[in-house]
């Protein structure tokens, strides 16, 4: 979800071309790709507004909210360590292609559901789509990058997510409440516009190396250097804070809406996910040149600033309280994961990055969906209300653990135990992304492509 440049780093160099670069321009084809990032983001956020109208509609609980949410995640991550090196050997367009139709499929379904167990079909569906395509989107991104401007798809890489889940939920909602086909619409629109890029991409120049040698589907390896383990836990904490909210929010915050201000307004449904989304964009552009372990300490007091003022705003039933601790909460969330993925990049060396790089993404996705199922379970028994504060306390005693024990991390990374490694991380990526990996073993720009 956020991104940033650390100080010293350099940005990767442009590679050549491959020889198969036919059709379109390259710097047509680098828009290309970055219209595909952000539509994939913006995907992933339609069918929050839709939410509280599917539960009317077919009288399922807030529970199976979280579960149709859930499911998506899970199957991106699945997808993500299945998939997510196929493009190196199968090649860029063709994996793009294939993700473009799975994503035109998951709208198909979308359309033409009638019940809750064809919604979780088609996000499991749109959650194989959008993992296959995390790498693929990242690397070819950093390899149309113009030669003059190399940093041009870490900006893409930057901006795309966070943007494409706020405008996906902001426009989703102002379709919902205004336009005719309420649960068809943004859908219908989404449909037409992955089969036009999936057209427009089988003019894509084809520039993975290896492009040509076969489908091989590689399990993506997870490990955690023994050396680094306490502090991978310790720094894990804030990753599950971050993402827990981040499940919470994109799951029931819509309905959270909608009781607080006895409304049926589905444009503030989405504007909470905006509003969260909208944070952490600025928190990326804006505090991306903290260093250390600075961005975890302020991230995580912005965390407990927003949810603090959340919490406050609905005892007071206070909607622009409640938006403003939102949009904190944002800035929160984009900061601290941007601390906390920099301080797990420094705990591996560049050849076994990517291996301690996939364990954060499994700690993530997990705690994006599994928390908010359990948010959900609890919302029939002891009120949505009652959910929410006492997932806000757990959640905030997790991030004063978390801030507590920055310190002893701290003194790791002094003593070069641990942290020693430079990253080589030109941005921090987001909900649905995990790092490719060039020739050496070093972490390129990922991209994420969607996530909630």
């Amino acid at each position: 979800m956020v991104s940033t440049n650390i100080p010293g780093a350099q940005a990767p160099a442009v590679p050549a071309d491959t020889g198969r670069s036919r059709g379109m321009p390259r710097g047509g084809a680098f828009w290309l790709v970055g219209l595909v990032s952000v539509l994939l983001l913006v995907a992933s956020t339609v069918p929050s507004p839709m939410y509280v109208i599917y539960q009317q509609r077919w009288h399922f609980s807030a529970a199976m909210i979280t579960v149709v949410f859930g499911v998506y995640a899970l199957f991106v991550l699945g997808s993500m360590l299945l998939f997510g090196s196929l493009s190196d050997t199968a090649g860029r367009r063709p994996v793009l292609v294939l993700s473009l139709l799975l994503m035109a499929l998951a709208m198909v379904l979308f359309i033409v559901a009638g019940n809750v167990w064809v919604l979780l079909v088609a996000r499991a569906v749109q959650g194989i789509g959008a993992g296959i395509a995390t790498g693929t989107l990242g690397a070819a991104l950093i390899e149309l990058s113009p030669r003059s401007a190399p940093a041009r798809g870490m900006l893409i890489n930057t901006v795309a997510p966070t943007f494409g889940m706020a405008l996906g939920a902001l426009g989703s909602g102002l379709l919902v409440q205004y336009a005719p086909l309420p649960t068809k619409l943004s859908y219908i629109i989404e449909l037409v516009l992955f089969v036009a890029l999936g057209v427009a991409l089988l003019f894509l120049p084809e520039t993975a190396p290896s492009a040509g040698s076969g489908f091989r589907i590689v399990l993506r390896r997870i490990s955690i250097p023994k050396e680094a383990r306490r502090p991978f836990a310790l720094v894990a904490l804030s990753i599950v804070a971050v993402w827990s909210v981040g499940g919470l929010f994109l799951s029931l915050g819509p309905s959270l809406v909608a009781q607080m201000l006895h409304s049926n307004s589905h444009v503030l449904g989405g504007l909470v996910v905006t509003a969260l989304a909208g944070g952490g964009t600025v928190a990326q552009l804006a505090l991306g040149r903290l260093s250390g372990l600075r961005p975890i300490a302020l991230g995580g007091l912005l965390l407990l600033a927003g949810l603090g003022l959340d919490t406050l705003a609905l005892s007071q039933h206070s909607a622009g309280l409640f938006f403003t601790g939102t949009v904190v909460l944002g800035l929160g969330w984009g900061t601290a994961f941007m601390g906390a993925f920099r301080s797990m990049a420094a705990l591996a060396d560049p050849v076994h990055r990517g291996e301690l790089l996939a364990a954060v993404y499994v700690v993530a996705y997990l705690a994006m969906s599994l928390p908010a199922i359990g948010a959900g379970i609890a919302v029939p028994h002891a009120g949505l209300h009652t959910t929410t504060n006492v997932f806000t306390a757990v959640v905030a005693a997790l991030i004063v653990v978390a801030l507590g024990s920055l310190p002893f991390v701290s003194r790791h990374h002094r003593s070069g135990r641990v942290g020693a490694h430079e990253p080589v991380v030109q941005h921090t990526p987001g909900p649905c992304c995990l790092a490719t990996h060039d020739a050496a073993g070093s972490t390129a720009a990922p991209v994420p492509v969607g996530a909630h």
